[in-house]
């Protein structure tokens, strides 16, 4: 029996279907022919409205992502103090100069990553006392590198549980500047947010990095930001440390690409059942998150992929190919999705560099080594990955693991087999809360 537990207090009003145990994936009747623009990314979203809170001014933030993590991003900001507007897509948000108008708040991150780790050094460039909790497994997830690096700055935390966890209180009276280090093995997560934090110190900051970068486009991705609001960052001929000047950053009007993350399952489903598919709003070869990828990837399996001026199409293949191997260290969150497609290749295929993923939202290697072997399929786990071999999947109920990557990726199965339940749906709303809604309308059968 799958146990559905749905972390239902980090579910926001933005989310969808949190009354449903489970949902069932079929095939099409036919291949799958489509037109569709995915919403914003949610990695430039919540960059873009924590740098917007700390600007001096009004900016205009198009095309965000209303997910359950940036709604929580949003909400501890107005917590904060800072003035916040939200139409449908756009986010009007009245920065506050790096100076917090509310220095005493209780703040709650949910399940987000990003909220988790960029907001603690905004806050410790101020001056007051905020109390900061997160889901079950947000409190489990890593932080250290992080808070031990914001405590060595001049941060005081009071944890509650356990240290350099959530919750706890920080205590906040100005980032010291200086020099830091903090190791990237991680999460590129740790880095952005001394990085955004930065301009605000008492003195130049200087950070850094202790080995080799996990997903370092993702860095890339905060300082292209950082520039577009004013801070020009200094990064070594090594790429080994990152020098922030002081400064402010400045308002200004800012239009979010879609999330390339959510793209590929809608690629995929091209790939899987000889369909087209055509991605609105995405510039492959200027966008900085590392996921597209993805395209280079469904060409080596046989696909056909167009890019044109904003525009991205994808041909499905009768076969997919396999019978290779891939490092994801730089994309990793598409472990997932590769795998799910690995099943009906020709040959197997062996995803490695991604042992950092075992502290995302669940242990996503276990999890999904765990759900393709109760599908009937062979699959070898590694400490870093996983090998995936061709196989029939048997239709059962598959377990989402709270996780919106894991129920997106396995809802893939279900383009090939009648029948796939997945449990608890409602988890897709950390960054796509209309994801099967969307499926629906390609034709792909879906029941509650």
């Amino acid at each position: 029996m799958i146990t559905v537990h749905p972390d239902f207090e980090a579910r926001s009003p933005w989310s969808a279907n949190n009354d449903r145990l489970e949902v069932r994936v079929s095939p099409p009747k036919s291949a799958v022919q489509g037109t569709i623009r995915v919403p914003g990314s949610k990695s430039l979203t919540n960059r873009a409205l924590i740098i917007a809170a700390l600007a001096i001014g009004k900016s205009e933030l198009h095309g965000i992502l209303k997910s359950d993590d940036s709604y929580w991003c949003i909400d501890s900001l107005t917590k904060l103090g800072v003035a916040a507007a939200v139409q449908q897509e756009t986010a009007s948000i009245e920065g506050c100069g790096g100076v917090w108008p509310n220095a005493s708040a209780n703040l709650y991150v949910g399940a987000a990553g990003t909220v988790a780790r960029f907001l603690p050094g905004a806050l410790a460039i101020g001056h007051g006392k905020w109390s900061v909790s997160g889901s079950k497994r947000m409190s489990e997830r890593p932080q250290a590198p992080l808070l031990a690096s914001l405590t060595k700055l001049g941060a005081t935390f009071e944890y509650s549980i356990s240290e350099y966890s959530l919750p706890y209180k920080l205590h906040a009276s100005g980032l010291n500047g200086g020099e830091v280090t903090i190791p990237g093995n991680t999460s590129s997560q740790f880095l952005s947010g001394l990085l955004i934090a930065a301009p605000y110190a008492k003195e130049q900051l200087t950070i850094r990095i202790d080995g080799e970068v996990v997903q370092r486009d993702y860095v890339q991705m905060t300082l292209d930001m950082m520039a577009d609001f004013g801070i020009k960052a200094e990064v070594s001929q090594d790429g080994q440390s990152i020098t922030v000047p002081q400064g402010n950053y400045e308002a200004r009007t800012y239009q979010l690409e879609p999330d390339v993350s959510t793209c590929c399952y809608f690629w995929a489903i091209a790939a899987l059942t000889g369909g087209h598919i055509r991605t609105e709003g995405i510039q492959a070869s200027r966008t900085s998150q590392p996921d597209i990828e993805m395209l280079h990837v469904l060409e080596q399996m046989g696909c056909t992929v167009t890019k044109g001026e904003n525009v991205v199409e994808v041909q499905g293949t009768d076969q997919l190919k396999g019978g290779f191997t891939l490092s994801m260290k730089k994309w990793s969150d598409q472990t997932l999705t590769i795998a799910a497609m690995a099943v009906f290749a020709d040959g197997p295929i062996t995803l490695k560099d991604a042992a950092h993923i075992r502290h995302h939202e669940c242990d996503r290697i276990a999890a999904i080594c765990a759900e393709l072997t109760k599908l009937g399929i062979q699959v070898e786990e590694h400490q870093d990955g996983l090998t995936v071999h061709p196989g029939a999947p048997v239709a059962t109920l598959v377990d989402s693991h709270d996780d919106h990557r894991m129920a997106m990726a396995l809802s893939l199965i279900g383009l090939r087999v009648h029948d796939i339940r997945i449990s608890d749906p409602g988890c897709v709303s950390k960054t796509c809360p209309g994801y099967f809604e969307q499926l629906a309308g390609l034709g792909i059968r879906v029941n509650y």
